[in-house]
């Protein structure tokens, strides 16, 4: 299929496999006390490799919730860095698991300079792995008009 392609993951360089573990540790600290579904995301900074890590973390109310890569993005963003290289999501599901449409668009606003980003999904048992590219994932972004010197 063109979107993504499912790899084993010892056949992965160093460095995804690397932030793929990062992303299995982040995940058994997620506070999922009304799903149980934990997830971890690990994201790679374009500038000099930095890794920074998030899991969910639920609330009672639901939409104060936060998804994994979410949680991750801040910290990222904090330290200074705007441009990420690749994410890798983890979580237990029969299939693969994806992240959420807002997830899609907060990584958007972030993708490296080469205008995408490299999506990496696995569960925790780290067998295979599902890679693609976050323009894959979400063809239809939003567009920030002055980022993106769209003139309308």
């Amino acid at each position: 299929m063109d979107n993504f392609e499912i790899v084993e993951f010892s056949s992965l360089s160093e460095t995804v496999q690397s932030l793929i573990r990062d992303a299995v540790e982040i995940r058994k600290k997620a506070y999922c006390p009304y799903s149980n579904f934990a997830v971890g995301a690990a994201i790679l900074t374009e500038q000099d490799s930095k890794v920074y890590t998030g899991c969910n973390i639920e609330n009672a109310a639901l939409a104060p919730s936060l998804c994994a890569e979410r949680a991750a993005l801040p910290k990222a963003v904090t330290d200074g860095y705007t441009n990420f290289k690749m994410v890798a999501v983890v979580a237990h599901q029969q299939n693969f698991t994806a992240p959420c449409g807002v997830c899609r668009q907060s990584l958007s606003e972030f993708v490296s300079t080469d205008g995408d980003t490299d999506i990496f999904l696995s569960k925790p048992t780290m067998d295979t792995v599902l890679c693609t590219k976050l323009s894959k994932l979400l063809p239809l972004s939003f567009v920030n008009y002055q980022k993106d010197n769209i003139i309308t």
